[in-house]
């Protein structure tokens, strides 16, 4: 494979998630890490292979969830099972309620060739939800946490910025094959079956929604 055939992905030093402050599971304090874990002195793109398997460094993962409220107040939450043709192969066949992948240097390049556009990792989030699926409903959008998880494999390499989209409609369709078996489920049925979810999902449902069977809302602490 040619130099222009690999794929070149963002990535932050682990050291300075650490001096920021690591923390294992969910953190909803956004202001202590996103921007300075996005300033540009810091961030760099490097070969996707070998950062897979490289610790000392951590691919930034916006992972968007899906939420909608019925007239009652009963919350629902996209969720599908990745295919095995879908990005990292550690979890395929997975159950997931997260929607994103990776800021790659494309997306560098886009956001800086014409004026107004936005930064890489918004460019990237942006695409990546137009690759993966059709929003036809209006909807906002917030940043409300980071995930990180040191136990697994996959997490070592990875942080997950965790956006909390709000549709007035439950009208989110895959775009992609390998998004199986999608659509809204109640908050309190995915928590009942939280085994059969990605690691990153389990973490996610109990911080977010961990009050609606009586649980801890917090997966983790700063």
């Amino acid at each position: 494979m040619s130099v222009v055939e690999i794929e070149q992905v963002l990535v932050v030093p682990t050291d300075l998630f650490h001096k920021l402050g690591h923390f294992q599971g969910f953190t909803a304090d956004v202001e202590r890490y996103l921007d300075h874990l996005l300033d540009s002195e810091q961030v760099s793109y490097r070969p996707r292979d070998e950062m897979e398997r490289d610790p000392c460094y951590k691919q930034l993962i916006p992972y968007v969830v899906f939420e909608h409220r019925d007239a009652d107040g009963r919350r629902y939450v996209f969720a599908y099972t990745r295919g095995k043709g879908q990005g990292e192969g550690r979890l395929h066949s997975k159950r997931s309620v997260g929607v994103g992948g990776h800021i790659s240097s494309l997306d560098g390049e886009s956001s800086g060739r014409a004026s107004g556009a936005a930064n890489p990792y918004d460019e990237g989030l942006r695409r990546e939800l137009d690759e993966e699926v059709r929003i036809d409903s209006p909807y906002e959008m917030r940043c409300v946490g980071l995930i990180n998880d040191d136990l697994t494999e996959v997490g070592q390499v990875h942080l997950g910025v965790v956006h909390l989209c709000q549709v007035r409609q439950p009208k989110v369709f895959p775009r992609e094959a390998e998004i199986l078996e999608a659509g809204f489920r109640p908050v309190d049925q995915l928590l009942a079956d939280l085994e059969g979810f990605e690691t990153w999902s389990a973490i996610c449902l109990r911080a977010l929604y961990g009050d609606d069977c009586g649980g801890d809302s917090s997966a983790g602490s700063s």
